[in-house]
């Protein structure tokens, strides 16, 4: 099992930027893919972002692409998403999740961390 906990939320204002990072309880993630995926009031949960295992392959949802970067760092155990040109619309409760195959924008990730809020005022 693999434990994930989230942070680096905030409240920033429109343009800015943060850094979200999820680390794991244990280095058997460092043979995972890892996503992030956002929930927004009242809105099902979707995909933001996504890095197989050895951080070769890459997926972006089309609503951030060019403004986030999904990294990780194995020896660390911890995955990061960088968003920069923050927007109201990413407002949300955004989630690092994991799971032991390929990396996916599906929601079929086998661990999830408690969430951390992000807001962005305008």
């Amino acid at each position: 099992q693999v434990q994930l906990v989230e942070s680096g939320g905030g409240l920033v204002q429109a343009g800015g930027s943060l850094r979200l990072s999820c680390a794991a309880s244990t280095r058997t993630s460092s043979s995972y893919a890892m996503g992030w995926f956002r929930q927004a009031p009242e809105k099902e949960r979707e995909f933001v972002a996504a890095v197989n295992w050895y951080g070769g392959i890459k997926y972006y949802a089309d609503s951030v692409q060019g403004r986030f970067t999904i990294s990780r760092d194995n020896a660390k155990n911890t995955v990061y998403l960088q968003m920069n040109s923050l927007k109201p619309e990413d407002t949300a409760v955004y989630y690092c999740a994991a799971r032991s195959g390929g990396a996916t924008k599906t929601a079929l990730y086998d661990y999830w961390g408690q969430g951390t809020q992000v807001t962005v005022s305008s």
